[in-house]
């Protein structure tokens, strides 16, 4: 293979007016290879957005090049002028963002957006580029592809509007696809989907990629050739197999150390017990929610049905399951941002009002939301010190000197120096504004945090401190959590109880040990068996299992009666299944499965033979649209 991109000793900094200008990237070399895919890791801060972006001849506001070279097919990028600069990132190196619904204009077709940029730049015609779109929505496996392009974005799932940024990308024949952190915010099924989708049509269409991410499991699977950064230099390179299996520099280990090999038993620590009570902290009975108005009991779209379920003094619940299952509606009924339709949430014995503005306000404080994202839930035009005197002077009537004390208290609980108080939001890297958000709902003392997803944008160092940080907290101070997230490495090292949701039903729950280990729910094995692994070409072994396949093709489907799990289950039994409701067995005390099947038959489910799984002679349904 040839080098299509070659970077020597590129330098990036940020020019300041009073002094020198600040190291961003520090002399990073290495080469991309046509058909080759370079994973670019580190840890937040590392440079890896900004080396990426490099390749397009781009620098963030702020920063600007300072040396060292880009060259594309032998043409130094840094020197070009701004229109070839512009023919570059329109025809040879296409960029795809984190997010994709913040890269679709909900206002505008799929198709017209796929298209727009082969079209302007003058790469092929509109009918060429429509007829290319629409070949690439097959080999990306999309729903109707004939007509997807009519849609609007809003239309489509998560996983397929991440698969149609690859579209976007792809339509126009790149040399280069530079792939910043695509699947990082996807649940893990939805991930192998959209991963499964890339690698084939990278390797197909023969382009060069450059893929940024935290994700360790994910490089395993996609990428040819690692480089390892560490505050913008290059600590290690070197091929997928030698980074991963046979790592040389002390950082490589510690980012190797720090990625989980999946979720196992055992996982988590063992309570002291020193905060437990005789009353659950947190209780929810016979509860089911949604949006719309509520008719006799009944919202207009039921999104929980027949929720049980309780978070004890000092413990954490692990809430795990897909997009469009209701995790969050979950935590917004318990806060009081979304009433119940029927059954009722009991704080320490009490039951509480529907909507928090009919709670008190020592109900309000006993109960805070940690919202996913620490950039939207703070706010950029205040001070730190600001953001967290708020709730200490609302719920504790502290003014002035008293105010500050307790600040610098809460700054040092989440192990942040006091000097942080006289920051705004922006001058913090993720993990510090995660830990300020997470301080602010310790400022009303509560007694259960309700978390929502808040190490998912993370890298796996930083994330794994922040869980280590909870896990100091809830000894140190008694509070509960209710851990709502994807990431089930994550739950099994430190919840002690996983509920697992589906479809706006709970089909498993129990202990962590208990719940990891068999006889599981068929859903709770598809997760688990979903995780990726650091192991190279476990994606293919994974996608051969027949069940598996079918399992991650369907989407969500939200049912009143029978087991949520009906179509994507690969031992559902037709005429039961999906027409009547599962009874629940109990394996042990506390650990609870909802399937028609006995605990043995669901135990036997991995030996079982072709001809008793559900579905599998049948097509998968061409959309999946229904996934939230």
């Amino acid at each position: 293979m040839t080098e299509l991109l070659e970077v020597r000793d590129l330098k990036i900094e940020a020019p300041q007016k009073d002094g020198p200008a600040i190291p961003i990237v520090k002399g990073v070399s290495f080469d991309v290879k046509a058909g080759e895919v370079v994973a670019l890791i580190g840890e937040s801060g590392s440079g890896k957005t900004t080396i990426s972006l490099g390749s397009l001849g781009y620098t963030k506001p702020g920063l600007e090049f300072s040396g060292g070279s880009i060259s594309l097919h032998g043409n130094d990028i840094l020197s070009m002028s701004n229109n070839d600069l512009r023919s570059l990132r329109g025809q040879k190196v296409a960029y795809l963002a984190q997010s994709a619904a913040a890269t679709f204009n909900p206002a505008i077709t799929i198709g017209e957006q796929v298209t727009e940029s082969a079209v302007l730049h003058g790469v092929m015609t509109q009918e060429e580029a429509s007829e290319r779109a629409t070949e690439l929505y097959h080999a990306l496996e999309l729903p109707d592809p004939e007509l997807l392009g009519n849609r609007y974005p809003h239309q489509v799932s998560g996983g397929q509007l991440q698969r149609l940024m690859a579209a976007m990308a792809l339509v126009g024949r790149p040399d280069l696809l530079v792939l910043d952190e695509p699947t990082t915010a996807l649940d893990v099924t939805t991930q192998i989907e959209v991963l499964k989708a890339f690698k084939k049509v990278i390797q197909e269409e023969g382009s060069a990629a450059i893929y940024v991410t935290h994700d360790l499991a994910v490089v395993a699977q996609i990428a040819d050739h690692i480089v390892v950064l560490y505050s913008g230099e290059v600590q290690e390179q070197g091929p997928v197999d030698q980074i991963i299996n046979n790592p040389q520099h002390p950082y490589t280990k510690r980012l190797m150390a720090a990625a989980h090999s999946g979720p196992k038993p055992g996982m988590g620590d063992k309570l002291s017990g020193d905060h437990d009570k005789d009353v659950a902290n947190i209780e929810v009975k016979d509860m089911t929610a949604g949006y719309g108005e509520i008719k006799n009991g009944k919202p207009a779209i039921t999104v929980l049905r027949d929720i049980n379920m309780s978070v004890k003094n000092g413990h954490v619940v692990g809430v795990i399951g897909e997009s469009g299952c209701g995790k969050s509606t979950l935590a917004r009924v318990i806060a009081g941002l979304l009433p119940p339709a029927q059954g009722e949430v009991i704080l320490d014995g009490t039951t509480l009002k529907g909507s928090y503005k009919q709670r008190s306000k020592v109900d309000l404080q006993k109960v805070q939301f940690v919202y996913q994202m620490a950039d939207t839930a703070l706010n950029p035009k205040q001070l730190i010190g600001e953001i967290l005197g708020r709730p200490v002077e609302m719920f504790e009537g502290l003014h002035g000197k008293k105010k500050r004390e307790k600040v610098a208290e809460l700054l040092r609980m989440v192990e942040l120096p006091i000097e942080f108080e006289n920051r705004y939001p922006a001058e913090l890297s993720g993990g510090q504004k995660q830990r300020v958000n997470l301080a602010r709902s310790l400022a009303a003392k509560p007694e259960i945090m309700l978390c929502d997803e808040v190490t998912s944008a993370l890298d796996s160092i930083v994330g794994s401190n922040v869980v280590k940080l909870l896990k100091r907290l809830r000894d140190l101070t008694g509070v509960s959590f209710m851990f709502i997230t994807h990431d089930l490495s994550t739950v099994a090292a430190f919840a002690d109880e996983i509920v697992v949701l589906y479809a706006g039903r709970i089909v498993e729950q129990g202990p962590v040990d208990q719940v990891l280990s068999p006889p599981f729910h068929p859903y709770t094995r598809l997760l688990i068996s979903s995780v990726p692994e650091m192991k190279i070409g476990w994606l293919e072994e994974t996608m051969e299992k027949r069940e598996m396949a079918v399992g991650i093709a369907r989407g969500v489907e939200i049912t009143a009666v029978g087991c949520p799990f009906y179509n994507r289950c690969p031992i559902a039994i037709d005429g039961t299944c999906n027409t009547k409701t599962p009874p629940v067995h109990e394996p042990v005390p506390g650990h609870q499965i909802s399937c028609h099947h006995s605990l043995e038959e669901i135990s036997a489910i991995e030996s079982a033979p072709q001809q008793i799984l559900h579905g599998f002679e049948k097509a998968a349904p061409d959309d999946d649209s229904v996934r939230a």
